[in-house]
C-alpha cells in the first residue's frame, strides 16, 4: 500500500512539547497541539449544529405526517444532492484554500437551520403545491449540498496538523470528538424540542454552526502552496477514483462500512420507534440518537490509549459483525433501557469501525489527493446513512416497522461475509504493513 508523501509528516505545526520523531506519542500530548485541537473544535461544533437539526427535522416531519416513509425521504432529500457534489466538493479541497472551503461550508449549514427555524416559526410557509413539507426538504437538500464539504476539509486538514505516526492515535481522539457531538447534538435537540420546540432547537442549532466557521477561519495550520497549473476537473476527480477503486484495502473498508450501514441503520426510524413501540416523547429520541454514540465515545476512548495495529482487518470484521447482531437486538426490545443498550453497544462497534478506517485512509492517500480520495469515502461512508434511511423508510413501509430492522441487521452480517471472502487483503491487515 502507498502512503502519504514525506512532506506530510513535516506539516504539523512545531511544539517544544512534543517527542522526537518516531517516538510514541500520548493522547494528551496530542492535545497540546493548537492546530489539533482547533480542528477538532470545529468537528465538534458542525457535528453539534448537524445532529440537532437532524434530531429536530425527523420530529418536525413526522409530526407533520406520521409516517416513516417520509422520515426515510429525509435521507434520500439529502443524499441526492450530496452525490452531485461530492466529487466536485473533493476537487476543490484538493486545489483551493481548505479553511476558507470549511467556513463557508459551515455558513452553509447556518443558511439551513434559519430557513428551517422560520418554517418552525410560521414565518415561512411549510410547503407550496399541495406538499405540505417542501420548504423543509429544500432546506434538507441545500444541507446534502453543504455536507459534501466538510468531511474532505477536516480530512485534509488533519494530514497537515499531525505527523504520519501519530495518525492512528489521532484518529482515536478524533473519533471520541466526533462521537461526543453524536452525544451530545441529538441528546441537546431532543430536550430544546421537547421544552423549548422546535425554533429554539434550530437557533440554537445556527448559532454552533456559526460558532464552527470561525472556528477553522480562525485555525493555526499550514496549507500547502496552490499547484502552478491545475489538473482537469473530471480528469482529477478520474485519478482519485482510480486509487481508490485499484486498492483493495481502502475499498474493501470503506464498500463493508457502506453496506452495513445501508442495511442496519436504524437510527432514521427512532421517532416511529419511540412513538408505536416504545411509546415515549421527543426526549427519550434524543436519548436513544445519542445512545451508541455513547457507546463510540467509551470505545474512542480505549483506542485513543491503545491505537490497534495488529489484526486489524479481522478486528475491522468482528465489529461490524456485532453492530449487525445489535441492531438485531434493538428491533426485537419492548423495553426502554434495553433498546438504549442495544444502541450503545451497536455504537461501541462502530467507533472500532471508524477509527480503523480512518487510520486505513490517512495512511493509504497521498497528501495531494486526500480531499478526493476522501470525499469518494464520503460517498461511501456518509451517504449510506441517508440512503440507510431511505432503505429503512421503504423496508418499514413493506415489511412493518420491526421486521424490517431485522432483516437489516442479518443483511449487515452477510455483508460482513461477504467481504472477508472477497477482501482477502482487508482480511489480513496489519497497520504497521501501512506505516
Amino acid at each position: 500500500m502507498s502512503g502519504g508523501p514525506a512532506s506530510t509528516q513535516s506539516a504539523a505545526l512545531p511544539d517544544p512539547s512534543e517527542p522526537r520523531p518516531g517516538a510514541t506519542i500520548s493522547a494528551s500530548q496530542l492535545l497540546r497541539n493548537p492546530g489539533f485541537v482547533g480542528l477538532l473544535i470545529y468537528r465538534l461544533l458542525a457535528m453539534m449544529s448537524y445532529q440537532i437539526v437532524a434530531v429536530t427535522v425527523g420530529w418536525h416531519v413526522y409530526e407533520l405526517t406520521r409516517d416513516p416513509f417520509a422520515l426515510g425521504m429525509i435521507g434520500l432529500t439529502e443524499v441526492i444532492p450530496y452525490f452531485c457534489f461530492a466529487l466536485f466538493a473533493g476537487y476543490a479541497v484538493d486545489h483551493l484554500p481548505r479553511r476558507k472551503l470549511g467556513m463557508f461550508a459551515c455558513l452553509g449549514l447556518l443558511l439551513t437551520t434559519l430557513i428551517l427555524a422560520g418554517v418552525a416559526s410560521g414565518t415561512l410557509p411549510a410547503g407550496a403545491f399541495g406538499i405540505g413539507t417542501l420548504t423543509l426538504f429544500v432546506a434538507i437538500a441545500i444541507n446534502g449540498v453543504v455536507r459534501a464539504f466538510l468531511a474532505p476539509v477536516y480530512m485534509s486538514l488533519f494530514a497537515r496538523v499531525l505527523k504520519r505516526e501519530h495518525f492512528a492515535r489521532g484518529a482515536g481522539v478524533s473519533s471520541v470528538v466526533m462521537q461526543t457531538g453524536l452525544v451530545l447534538g441529538p441528546a441537546l435537540g431532543g430536550v430544546l424540542v421537547a421544552w423549548g420546540g422546535k425554533t429554539s432547537a434550530y437557533l440554537v442549532a445556527a448559532a454552533f454552526a456559526l460558532a464552527a466557521a470561525i472556528a477553522i477561519i480562525t485555525l493555526r495550520v499550514t496549507e500547502p502552496p496552490p499547484a502552478a497549473e491545475r489538473a482537469p476537473v473530471f480528469k482529477s476527480i478520474g485519478e482519485g477514483l482510480r486509487f481508490v477503486f485499484n486498492n483493495q484495502v481502502v475499498l474493501g473498508a470503506q464498500a463493508l462500512d457502506m453496506f452495513s450501514v445501508l442495511f442496519g441503520g436504524a437510527v432514521a426510524l427512532l421517532p416511529a420507534f419511540i412513538h408505536d413501540v416504545l411509546h415515549y416523547g421527543p426526549e427519550a429520541l434524543g436519548v436513544l440518537r445519542a445512545a451508541p454514540a455513547a457507546g463510540a465515545v467509551m470505545m474512542g476512548l480505549w483506542l485513543a490509549r491503545h491505537p490497534p495495529q495488529k489484526n486489524a482487518g479481522r478486528l475491522l470484521l468482528w465489529a461490524v459483525a456485532g453492530f449487525g447482531l445489535c441492531i438485531i437486538g434493538f428491533a426485537l426490545s419492548r423495553q426502554f433501557w434495553l433498546s438504549a443498550l442495544m444502541l450503545m453497544l451497536s455504537g461501541m462497534c462502530d467507533g472500532v469501525s471508524v477509527v480503523l478506517r480512518s487510520t486505513i485512509l490517512q495512511l493509504s492517500t497521498p497528501d495531494e489527493m486526500r480531499g478526493r480520495v476522501s470525499s469518494i469515502n464520503g460517498i461511501f461512508i456518509g451517504s449510506s446513512n441517508e440512503l440507510g434511511a431511505f432503505e429503512s423508510g421503504v423496508a418499514a413501509k413493506l415489511m412493518g416497522l420491526v421486521p424490517s430492522v431485522i432483516f437489516g441487521g442479518c443483511m449487515t452480517l452477510a455483508v460482513v461475509g461477504a467481504t472477508a471472502k472477497l477482501a482477502p487483503k482487508l482480511r489480513r491487515l496489519d497497520l504497521r504493513d501501512l506505516q
